[in-house]
């Protein structure tokens, strides 16, 4: 154990726990350490350490990082190769960066650091068994007790959860979820003069099962090429990352590190809270449905998990407690929850005709535009089907189409509106 971890007196009671150091608890813990709080973040693994992901940073996630934070770019994106399943190969090419790339080992550990020289206390190599908001281990209603691994018992005033989406705290709170996806990931070094043929560049293929896609994401000397796909048929996702590895040509390489994980999207009726204790994250089931895009969302909702966090902490009955939690839910559910609604319907339309998008990501000027807006941050797929005719009319069809079939439950555009509660608009 480091200084930094026995300096914790046995009974101190924290302000804020926060539980998974990954960018959501990050996120979290650099907010609420903001205020001046006294945070701890907790995390099981020692860093850095891997986690699957393709380390795409949009602009959303460049917008949502700590002030003065600098991004650890492997590369700056500028042209996308798209592809149907290896096939009708058209390449798109922006003056302007499209987004960056990152290995998220390096990442997530800067942004620790981030959340520690705000004043956050960080322990790893801890497990937490389960938190309790009543019993022995609870001295008073005001307070949370974490038990970790071997038994010691961390007190707080709130707790947050961002332990990844098979999340324990979210387990406590009921999350609930709706889709599950399988992500493969192979990160693949290559020579020099492979890596300089991807450099700057991209590839998106549209993979042959519904509603799957894979990617090439150059990072220096190594590439990260992963594919995702719903659950169920692990061995047709692995027969797609096999497939799609062998005709980029990448089959005589030896990946450094293959890996999968699964990815869980919330129900839009799943709870954010429970008592004293947030979720954020993946931890919530907080990613966009279609593209599968987490960073994200990890950081926006584990900043204002942090930050409402820290009102919690300072409310003294349960009354208030619930109150700011509420309000929490309502922050993440009227900005997150209105793309995830989006993303949703964008993934269905996806799964059905992925051929269309491709013509029009490849042929249409004004879908390049969008994606290109998309991923530098300048607008949102909701703000788009929202005030573009053409998206959301084809959106409209597929949600006709959809609800015919019985398989969804269509989200109307006028439904994505103002997100400010109806008593405060004037």
């Amino acid at each position: 154990m480091s200084s930094e971890q026995a300096a914790e007196g046995e009974q101190q009671v924290w302000d804020v726990v926060v539980v998974g150091a990954g960018p959501a608890g990050a996120s979290a813990a650099h907010a609420a350490a903001c205020t001046g709080r006294r945070v701890l973040l907790l995390e099981k693994a020692e860093l850095p350490r891997y986690k699957t992901c393709g380390g795409g940073i949009i602009g959303p996630s460049r917008d949502s990082l700590p002030p003065g934070f600098e991004l650890p770019l492997r590369d700056r994106v500028h042209a996308v190769t798209f592809t149907l399943n290896g096939k009708l190969t058209r390449t798109r090419r922006a003056k302007n960066t499209l987004f960056g790339l990152v290995d998220r080992p390096e990442f997530d550990a800067a942004l620790v650091a981030s959340a520690k020289d705000a004043g956050a206390q960080l322990r790893t190599g801890v497990t937490v068994s389960r938190v309790e908001q009543h019993g022995g281990n609870v001295p008073d209603r005001r307070t949370v007790a974490v038990v970790l691994g071997g038994g010691e018992v961390v007190l707080a005033r709130a707790v947050i959860g961002a332990d990844g989406s098979a999340s324990r705290i979210g387990a406590h709170v009921g999350v609930k979820t709706d889709q599950v996806d399988l992500g493969l990931e192979a990160e693949i070094p290559v020579p020099e003069t492979v890596a300089e043929d991807w450099a700057g560049r991209v590839l998106l293929d549209w993979g042959p099962l519904p509603g799957s896609y894979g990617w090439v994401f150059p990072k220096g000397d190594t590439l990260t090429v992963g594919v995702i796909s719903a659950r169920g048929d692990g061995a047709a996702t692995k027969r797609y990352l096999d497939d799609f590895i062998g005709r980029l040509g990448l089959a005589g390489f030896e990946p450094r590190i293959s890996s999968g994980h699964l990815t869980r999207c919330r129900t839009d009726d799943s709870p954010l809270s429970r008592g004293r204790v947030l979720v954020c994250g993946d931890a919530a089931g907080l990613l966009e449905p279609w593209t599968r895009e987490g960073i994200s969302f990890a950081l926006r909702s584990g900043r204002l998990a942090g930050e409402w966090a820290v009102r919690i902490s300072e409310a003294h009955d349960a009354v208030d407690a619930r109150r700011q939690a509420l309000n929490y839910a309502f922050a993440i559910k009227a900005g997150l929850g209105v793309e995830m609604a989006v993303g949703r319907r964008m993934l269905a339309a996806f799964a059905r005709r992925p051929g269309m998008f491709h013509a029009a990501l490849t042929g249409l000027r004004p879908a390049w535009r969008a994606f290109a807006k998309i991923t530098r941050g300048s607008a949102t797929l909701a703000e788009l089907v929202r005030t573009h005719p053409l998206a959301r009319r084809t959106l409209d069809a597929f949600d006709r189409a959809e609800a015919a079939r019985g398989t969804v439950s269509a989200v109307r555009p006028e439904e994505i509106g103002d997100p400010e509660p109806a008593a405060e608009r004037r």
